[in-house]
């Protein structure tokens, strides 16, 4: 898995003035929390931004006073007002430790629904899953060569292994529905099976 290296500082100081002066030096407080002993750091906004905004599965090794913690993001938050980012929790990983987390879903192959003029439509793009940092990884594979159209792929069709997927499985992540157009092909087509042959021409 892609792994990124940020390098934080210890927290020190706490309470509203002292959040506000980091702040205002573009420092983003965060705990880590999971392992042996929770950590608070500062860390530059700058730093983060190719940990946080980004759509993909990543670990962050966060080095804070010379030690390095292997962990996944866990919790964000933001200024109502400005937008900006204003805390992050990290959650260390510890071998053989179970944890949560939120794995994008990849989608493969061609659903024969689509070849036959449907519309392809996602309705999941990540799942929760439990299992141990191991067998973390960057997304879950799913087919959808064989969706037909009017058919659905939920959540119980994933093939997982070492997972445990927390979402309810009855929840559709993946749907061929059928385009107007070709609900007006397939509307007409009766009508024209029905209409009768027009009459042979009169010799003269």
């Amino acid at each position: 898995m892609k792994t990124i290296t940020i390098e934080g500082q210890l927290r020190t100081e706490t309470g509203k003035t002292a959040t506000r002066r980091l702040r205002s030096q573009d420092m983003v407080p965060g705990v880590i929390y999971g392992g042996a002993q929770e950590v608070n750091f500062v860390v530059k906004s700058l730093a983060l931004k190719p940990f946080i905004y980004t759509p993909d599965f990543q670990l962050v090794e966060m080095k804070v006073e010379g030690k390095a913690y292997t962990c996944i993001l866990k919790d964000l938050q933001f200024n109502k007002v400005t937008d900006k980012l204003t805390h992050v929790d990290l959650l260390e990983l510890v071998e053989g430790k179970k944890i949560t987390a939120n794995i994008p879903l990849k989608f493969t192959g061609t659903a024969v629904g689509v070849k036959a003029g449907g519309k392809l439509e996602i309705r999941l793009k990540s799942v929760k899953v439990k299992t141990t940092p191991k067998y973390l990884r960057e997304n879950i594979e799913v087919d959808l060569t064989n969706l037909e159209l009017n058919q659905n792929i939920r959540v119980q069709d994933i093939v997982t292994d070492n997972f445990e997927i927390m979402n309810s499985p009855r929840i559709p992540i993946a749907s061929v529905t059928m385009t107007r157009q070709l609900k007006q092909e397939e509307a007409a087509a009766p009508a024209k099976a029905a209409a009768p042959a027009a009459a042979p021409a009169a010799k003269k």
